[in-house]
């Protein structure tokens, strides 16, 4: 049991990491507050659409885009309580209910105008708590 709490916990320092850099930079950079609420992540969501707007090449957004849904997977696993999972070096959100739940891809299909990180984050607390 010890060695899978270790590696769920290893599992969480990347993207705590990248989350924690993307609410830097938006402060810095932006102006942009980001405390790790299930709200901010409309702001998330805005700011991916206008870099969606402007066209920038998915190669120069990349890793603002893994960024964004490392926050947006912080918040989900504050809000629901659940962990880091990782695999091969992809990474998702495991909530209480057994679910998974990929953020960082989910800001790839809001670059593509296909998806929204603040809807994965409702319903992925909407399932935590039933």
């Amino acid at each position: 049991m010890t060695t899978q709490q270790g590696t769920r916990a290893s599992a969480a320092t990347k993207p705590v990491r990248w989350a924690a850099d993307a609410v830097a930079a938006m402060r810095e950079g932006a102006r942009l507050r980001l405390d790790y609420s299930a709200r901010s992540l409309w702001s998330v969501d805005r700011v991916i659409e206008e870099i969606r707007r402007e066209a920038a090449p998915f190669a120069a957004v990349e890793l603002v885009l893994r960024g964004f849904g490392s926050y947006a997977g912080e918040v989900i696993a504050r809000q629901t309580g659940g962990e880091w999972w990782s695999s091969g070096g992809d990474h998702w959100v495991r909530t209480p209910d057994g679910r998974l739940w990929d953020p960082i891809d989910e800001a790839r299909r809001c670059y593509t105008g296909d998806g929204s990180l603040r809807l994965l984050c409702r319903d992925a607390s909407d399932g935590a708590r039933t």
